[in-house]
């Protein structure tokens, strides 16, 4: 095995292994059938409906409701008590923080 090989080896074994640490600690994807395909937004820290056939497509979703957009997520004021809580899971950016829910994620 040559050297870019062996290296690119083990960037891949490090990715799966973070990316399976991070979803471990991440809540599980709503349980709503308005959309049936979830992504984690790292940053956010919340579920995000990436199921095209949905009327709910690219809302966030938190505390049971869906926000239309960013701006309308972080001017709640149950997100903004989450966002500075211990209890928050975002700031999981970067590569490999990625994660799907649902079908087809």
């Amino acid at each position: 095995m040559n050297k870019t090989n062996f290296l690119i080896s083990g960037i891949l074994a490090a990715t799966v292994m973070t990316t399976g640490c991070q979803d471990k600690d991440l809540p599980p994807p709503p349980d709503d059938n308005d959309c049936d395909d979830w992504e984690w937004e790292a940053d956010e820290g919340v579920w995000e409906c990436d199921d095209d056939t949905s009327s709910h497509y690219g809302h966030y979703y938190y505390g049971g409701k869906y926000y239309s957009s960013k701006s309308s997520l972080t001017s709640s004021s149950s997100y903004k008590n989450y966002k500075t809580s211990s209890s928050f899971k975002g700031g999981k950016s970067g590569f490999g923080s990625g994660a799907s829910g649902g079908f087809g994620g």
